[in-house]
């Protein structure tokens, strides 16, 4: 069966009264179809505020932010500094610790002791 039949199916079932579809589609189309019922009117607040909000997206669209001079400086939004370390295993693979705070030479050799134990694990783990 095709899926726009699948859908005209699930929308009918739902439309009689049957159990709501939980694809995203069907539930539009049901929106949509009980928009055009008659007697249906949409809350004037309710429209009031749908174009309030579209045409503050817009005017935000039509007039971006300024761009100050100074952006960057002091401001808090600094890219910040990375701080790298390359660590050879005992198996002869390489660890790359990267972090925004100091890598501290206890914290590399415990990082470095996990990932050697998990690389040993799953070695035995292959073996068995």
């Amino acid at each position: 069966m095709s899926r726009r039949a699948e859908q005209s199916e699930r929308l009918e079932r739902a439309l009689d009264g049957g159990p709501t579809p939980h694809d995203e589609e069907t539930r539009e189309m049901l929106a949509a179809a009980g928009a055009l019922r008659p007697g249906y009117q949409r809350s004037p607040s309710r429209v009031r505020d749908a174009k309030e909000a579209m045409l503050r997206e817009f005017a935000r669209v039509q007039n971006p932010q300024e761009v100050r001079e100074d952006a960057g400086s002091g401001d808090g939004l600094d890219e910040p500094e990375l701080h790298r370390e390359e660590i050879e295993l005992p198996d002869g693979a390489q660890l790359v610790l990267t972090d925004i705070e100091d890598i501290t030479p206890e914290r590399a050799e415990k990082t470095a002791a996990r990932i050697a134990r998990i690389l040993n694990t799953r070695e035995r783990d292959r073996q068995s």
